[in-house]
């Protein structure tokens, strides 16, 4: 049965749009089959689309990442959900009044770090407070629904890359994750999800009837999403995730890596369902842009066994192992907070950079989260709608 997503299915029945004024919160990415932008297939639904929020990276996907995005006037005004504030983050409370409805559809890549859920969540807040109803359009997980990996970042370790505690692969759609957020924070009779049809948790990870369009520009392929979860890690440090290359987040390293070292010790692992491939790239632009780096190309071999966050964590340890004092956590504030290292926001907690720095284990620290990424596996159940 082919997969129809929440946008095909309103093409079809339009009824829950129709003659409605609405908000749309989207990006280029959201396309039907027949690639057709969301709010084409709302105004063809007949909806009255009369404002536009943009998330992180623009309504467009063409700005880098952590790149505030000004307000848009045109035949319909865009309002930036990315600015220079937390703030920011948030639909204007008055931009709401007068609306029917808020609809959502946003191409989500599965991993708790990527900032499309949380503006999805801010914007329901928003509109639940001020009493306008919200319809998420759901797609599929590009990364699939069964495997959990990464336990949920714990508290005083909230962020723009984790709004709720939720696991860093976590395994849900955009529709499931915003169920359980919202029952968390009281919001779920403001929330209406339409399901997707055909799509199973185990759905083979190319779901090739679902058109691929890059939600971010590192963003590129399903194969990027895959390797995102511990690949993004690497944004924590002074090494390049490759960005500026053509195979961001499948290639790192740095001026100071020995390439074919670090995939000898990477491979020394037996991590599974992954070999790692040294290389030499040049960024064109973002970190060590312009020098030549030594690295590795991540390359999966079995995307079932693969587990990206476990190889994420291995990938960090070993980068600092063969770095020594050249390498680095990175120090500059990251997504609004000045005051927690990347790392640790990212991790969910400070548990991973002790570790690495002391040289322990990274498998003795994912042993001692295991009791908190089995509880969060154990809640999701109650919100999964596939």
């Amino acid at each position: 049965m082919p997969v129809s997503t929440g946008l095909d299915r309103l093409a079809e029945d339009p009824r829950p749009v129709r003659g409605r004024r609405i908000a749309l919160l989207s990006h280029a990415a959201a396309v039907d089959r027949d690639l057709r932008p969301a709010r084409a297939v709302l105004e063809a639904a007949g909806a009255r689309a009369v404002l536009l929020f943009a998330p992180e990276h623009g309504f467009d996907a063409t700005a880098q990442d952590m790149v505030s995005i000004d307000h848009a006037r045109g035949e319909i005004p865009i309002q930036s959900l990315y600015g220079e504030r937390f703030e920011d983050l948030s639909p204007d409370p008055t931009r709401l009044v007068g609306l029917d409805l808020v609809v959502v559809d946003l191409v989500d890549v599965g991993s708790r770090y990527y900032t499309f859920v949380w503006t999805a969540l801010l914007t329901l807040q928003a509109a639940a407070r001020a009493g306008v109803p919200v319809l998420v359009l759901d797609r599929p997980n590009p990364i699939g629904g069964v495997n959990v990996e990464g336990a949920p970042n714990r508290p005083g370790f909230t962020s723009f890359v984790g709004l709720e505690p939720v696991a860093v692969r976590h395994g849900m759609t955009i529709g499931e994750t915003l169920r359980l957020c919202a029952a968390r924070r009281g919001f779920s009779r403001s929330l209406e999800v339409l399901p997707m049809q055909g799509w199973s948790r185990d759905r083979p990870f190319d779901c090739a009837d679902v058109p691929w369009v890059q939600p971010s520009p590192n963003m590129p392929t399903r194969d990027t999403a895959l390797v995102y979860p511990g690949a993004c890690l690497v944004e924590a440090t002074n090494a390049s995730e490759g960005r500026g290359t053509t195979r961001p987040f499948e290639i790192v390293g740095a001026p100071w890596i020995d390439g074919p070292a670090l995939a000898r010790r990477l491979d020394s692992e037996k991590l599974p369902g992954v070999r790692f491939r040294p290389l030499a790239f040049e960024p064109t632009f973002h970190k060590h842009a312009g020098r030549r780096c030594g690295g590795v190309q991540i390359h999966p071999t079995d995307r079932d066994a693969f587990r990206p966050y476990r190889t994420g964590l291995a990938l960090i340890a070993a980068l600092r192992e063969i770095g020594g004092d050249a390498f680095e956590w990175r120090r500059e504030p990251y997504e609004f907070v000045a005051d927690i290292p990347a790392i640790d926001l990212l991790t969910g907690g400070d548990e991973v950079r002790r570790a690495v720095e002391s040289g322990a284990k990274v498998d003795d620290v994912l042993e001692a989260l295991r009791p908190q990424e089995d509880a969060f596996r154990a809640e999701r159940t109650e919100y999964l709608l596939y």
